[in-house]
Formats: structure tokens, sequence, C-alpha cells
């Protein structure tokens, strides 16, 4: 502080008498930086077009089986010159005729279960290419079975449709028909006692469905839904027995066609769900040939698939609203009684 009077001899005013002070002023703090958050990239994105392209994948393969069991069907040898081949099965167990009804109404059932399930998780794309894959590469896989062997029908019970030889035009119609489904819906085939066409055994496609249907089912719902879970583990495993016992398939063509659907849907959800599997070079699952189709699939796909289930269509405004007013009151009960604490 410095004090020093202001003085002139020759003027008679007052003395003015100034204090300058000197202090060291602080420094204002730098302005705060205002911190981004950036929000995560979409871990799980939808890419409905990719799961367009499974379903078209599928689609192809059933398709391009009906083909191959019309090929097939003029191949497989008359029942007069080729009995059914011997199956420890058929020698134990006698031929029930209703049982194989017991196997469409079981499969129908968990298909329909499995298709409401999907439209209610809220990763349905996902999910849908997942299962139109696995679908078309088992019935891919089953149309090379069928046409490398043909087996002669399991039963003298089963009818099949007269042979066409040489005419293109009559293959080309029941072709047709088979896409159509008039004659794919084996449920009725079954109840009035008619196969029509023959020759498509190994493997066995309901065993396929019966088995992906319930493997999906289980995949993509809670563990506390263990009932939900036993229910169609019966439906699943009481169909593919009541095939074995309706004598349309040989116990060959099932057990080859469980390995095979579960196998696949194993190694797929393995390398799926195991995201440190993706790229290295030890990974003998990546040697599978569709593991390009596999990375086309799900490299978006950066964490596993959450179980979450949502209503596949939107809510009328009132119940939202509801709904909101629901959650703003235990926001404000909340505020409340930190605010009281």
């Amino acid at each position: 502080m410095a004090s020093e009077p202001i003085q002139d001899s020759d003027d008679d005013r007052p003395h003015v008498e100034v204090n300058v002070e000197t202090t060291n002023r602080p420094t204002p703090p730098p302005p705060a930086k205002i911190s981004v958050i950036e929000e995560p990239a979409d871990r799980l994105p939808k890419e409905w077009w990719k799961t367009a392209v499974a379903f078209l994948y599928a689609l192809f393969n059933l398709f391009f089986t009906t083909v191959v069991i019309t090929i097939v069907h003029e191949r497989v040898p008359d029942k007069s010159v080729s009995p059914p081949l011997p199956d420890k099965f058929f020698d134990y167990v006698d031929r029930v005729p209703w049982a194989f009804t017991v196997t469409e109404v079981n499969g129908l059932i968990l298909v329909g279960l499995w298709m409401v399930q999907w439209l209610f998780l809220e990763h349905k794309a996902i999910i849908g290419r997942r299962c139109f894959f696995l679908i078309g590469t088992l019935y891919m896989y089953r149309c090379v079975t069928m046409y490398i062997t043909t087996l002669p029908v399991p039963g003298k019970h089963m009818v099949c449709a007269p042979k066409l030889y040489n005419d293109s035009t009559g293959k080309i119609w029941r072709i047709l028909r088979l896409i159509s489904g008039g004659e794919k819906l084996r449920i009725v085939l079954s109840m009035t006692g008619s196969h029509l066409m023959c020759g498509d055994f190994l493997y066995s496609g309901h065993t396929v469905m019966l088995t992906l249907s319930y493997l999906f089912i289980k995949e993509y719902s809670h563990r506390w839904m263990w009932w939900y879970h036993g229910i169609c583990w019966l439906l699943s495993a009481s169909g593919v027995i009541c095939i074995l016992i309706g004598h349309e398939h040989y116990s060959i063509d099932v057990v080859i066609a469980y390995f095979a659907t579960t196998r696949v849907f194993w190694w797929y959800h393995t390398m799926a769900n195991t995201h440190a599997l993706r790229g290295v070079p030890n990974n003998y699952l990546s040697r599978t040939w569709w593991n390009p189709i596999f990375n086309f699939l799900e490299r978006n796909v950066k964490t596993t698939v959450p179980i979450v289930f949502s209503c596949p269509v939107a809510l009328p405004s009132f119940c939202r609203q509801r709904g909101g007013g629901g959650a703003n009151r235990r926001k404000r009960r909340s505020h409340r009684k930190d605010y009281d604490n």
C-alpha cells in the first residue's frame, strides 16, 4: 500500500490523500468444458432386408425340395419288388394307424406357438433370419440325402402316386401342386390314408420341424418359463416317437434328422453368441461352408440377443397416456421420498 500527500505550496486548496492499493486478484477459472456423451452405436440393428434375404433363401430350398421329391418319387422301387428294409424299431413295435396324425397335430401346435412367440419378441428381425437360414440349410441337406440314396417305402400301408416316367409336363404340374400346398399338407393325406408322393424318407422333414421349433422356443424364452419348455418338449418328443410308431419313416431317418438339426442349430448359435470366436484363426467352426453367409447375416450383431418381449402392434393413445401417467406418478413418489430423506 502506498500513501503520499499531493501538495502544492502555492495552492491553498485542501490536501487530498490518494491511497493506491496493489493486490493480486485471483485469476478467474477457465470455462468448464461441456462433456458430450456419445451415444453408443446400435449393437442390435434390425436390418429387415437381411431377414428378407434369409426368407428367400429358405423359400428357394423349400421349392427345391419339391423338385427333388418329384424326381426321387420316380426312382422309388415297387413294394412288390423291394419290401421295406429291416428296422429294429419296427421289429418290436407294431404300426399304429393314428400315430402319424398325432405327429402332424403336434407339429402344427409347435410351429404355431413359435410363430406367436416370434411376433412378440423385440428383436424379431435378427431371430427371424436365423430361423429362416436354418430351415433353408436343413432342407437343402435333406435334398442331398434324398437324392443320393433312395430308400424303399418303410411300410406296405403307403399308397404312392403313379409314376410319370417321361411325362415332363405332368411332373411340372405335380411340382406346382406341391408348391401350392395341395399335396404338401401331409396332415390331410395321413387322415385319408393317402401319401401320394414317396421317396422323401432320408431324412425326416417332420423331425426337423418338430425339433427346430422346440429349440427356437426354448432358446428365445426365459428360463423361468420351464413349464412352457416342458410342454413343448413333450409335444416334440411325442411327435417324433409317433413318426416311428406310425411306420412313416425308418429309424435312421429320424436319428439323422435329429442330429443334423441340433448340431446345425448349436453350431450357429455358438458362433452367434460367442463373439470372441469370430475372426479367430483356430476357430474350426468358421470352416463350415456357410460361414460367409453367417458373417453376412451376423456382421452387425455385436452382442448376444436379449430375450425381450413387446407388443407387436401399437397401443392406442389413451393406453400409452395411462401408462405414462402411472410412470410419472411413480417418479413423483420417488422424488418425494428423496426430498423427505
